[in-house]
């Protein structure tokens, strides 16, 4: 293959799929293309979809567009979950080259030997009962921070969701494959590392290709936490079911943990939660705050919430309104509920009105809003330390504090990827914190 070839990548969804864009992205980079930005001219164009939102469908097509005004002889390659889920649709859209499956985009460069444009997209996609084997990656956005997938699939059967369809059984990483993941991490210089899977509560399944869990999430936890040069180490989403009282106690402790856990609920209301195939109720939710602020109590919960699920009545939104409103939780992912094929809620009764949906988001996006004010000012007076990223916005340079608190301060490159302490001293009018140093840095 002509060594000049230039590649570009695009990535809708979650952070596993950013861990999984990057992992392609470098087989690219070994078999001699040049990685460019998606905003310039390629000869291929890479975009790794999504399917948990009609939204994310939608969008691919505008993509699609915005890469051949690039360049209209380019080769386009859609994988990921919509992929996986409908690529023959995918494939009658104008301009897309080849469709991949969930097993078959890790060997992507296998299958462009010809970059002529195709009358049709070409799709290769396996049943998804083959897509039994787990691949491992990480992802390197910017210097600051990295995504490490140490779990793939999903054995849940929420009633709502495609992703068990789109990326087939629970399975995990090895827990050394994920050490050696983490220690190459860290040796680039990255300062924190974000876990990331489908369900990574459920971590230890199909680690060595069978169902017995031969090792935990908090076996995994306390492995992570002993690994040499990681400055901090992020959770994401995990299932308040799956979130131990055991993980909650370690992370207080840990040298590199943070005090920061996403947790999705879904819904306030028992009755929704038991439509949903969710595997716990509300007062479980309640719970786990309730001990992560006792262990911690500056730490930030964030919580994904779905409205407009079948069957939602103003009574039940309320329920989850008032609920969210009164829990010590800092903000909120909100989620309006699309209707997604082959999934058992398309087909229940008592279907919620697009309108009422919309205003019920508004009102929960608002909600967030107001929570995570609450939160930074709860947090103002405190000394923290603060990992800075690697952007220059309208002359800012804006970081993270270990319990994700935002803060911002006049742009100077050599605070890039710098961690520092901190003490948060206000909020600005656009919602991100100001502070002074506890020790005024100085660059060599």
């Amino acid at each position: 293959m002509n060594g000049q070839k230039k590649v570009a990548f695009y990535t809708l969804g979650c952070k596993l799929n950013f861990s999984e864009t990057s992992t392609i992205a470098r087989s690219f980079q070994n078999e001699g293309f040049e990685r460019v930005d998606f905003e310039k001219q390629a000869d291929i164009y890479v975009i790794n979809t999504c399917s948990v939102t009609d939204n994310a469908d939608k969008r691919f097509k505008t993509i699609v567009k915005s890469a051949l005004k690039k360049n209209n002889k380019a080769f386009l390659i859609a994988i990921g979950c919509y992929a996986q889920l409908k690529p023959e649709e995918l494939a009658n859209i104008d301009g897309v080259d080849l469709v991949l499956g969930a097993t078959e985009k890790f060997k992507v460069t296998d299958y462009i030997n010809d970059l002529s444009k195709n009358d049709m997209g070409e799709v290769h996609s396996c049943e998804i009962e083959d897509a039994d084997f787990y691949v491992g990656s990480y992802s390197i956005g910017d210097r600051t921070r990295a995504f490490l997938k140490v779990q793939d699939g999903c054995d849940y059967k929420c009633t709502y969701c495609t992703i068990p369809l789109a990326r087939g059984i629970s399975r995990s990483d090895t827990l050394q494959n994920v050490l050696n993941n983490a220690e190459e991490i860290s040796a680039k210089g990255i300062k924190e590392i974000v876990l990331t899977g489908v369900n990574i509560g459920d971590y230890g399944k199909g680690e060595f290709g069978n169902k017995k869990h031969e090792h935990t999430f908090l076996d995994l936890v306390k492995a992570l936490d002993e690994v040499n040069g990681i400055h901090r180490l992020r959770i994401s989403s995990i299932e308040p079911n799956l979130l131990q009282n055991e993980t909650i106690d370690f992370v207080s402790k840990s040298k590199s943990f943070v005090p920061h856990f996403h947790i999705p609920l879904q819904s306030g209301n028992d009755k929704l939660l038991k439509l949903m195939k969710r595997r716990y109720l509300k007062e479980t939710y309640t719970n786990r705050v309730t001990a992560i602020k006792q262990k911690m109590p500056n730490a930030c919960i964030g919580v994904d919430v779905i409205v407009g699920f079948p069957g939602e009545t103003n009574e039940d939104f309320l329920e989850t309104y008032n609920y969210l409103n009164e829990l010590d939780i800092s903000y909120l992912h909100v989620f309006t509920y699309s209707e997604r094929p082959n999934t058992e809620a398309v087909e229940m009764d008592n279907v919620v009105p697009q309108n009422v949906r919309t205003k019920r988001s508004k009102m929960l996006r608002g909600l967030s809003v107001k929570k995570r004010r609450a939160f930074y000012e709860s947090q103002l007076g405190n000394k923290l330390t603060v990992l800075f990223e690697s952007e220059n916005k309208d002359g800012y340079i804006h970081g993270f504090t270990q319990n994700y608190v935002k803060v911002k301060t006049p742009w100077n490159p050599e605070l890039v990827n710098t961690l520092h302490s901190i003490k948060l001293t206000k909020i600005d009018e656009d919602g991100i914190v100001r502070f002074d140093w506890v020790k005024e840095p100085k660059f060599v």
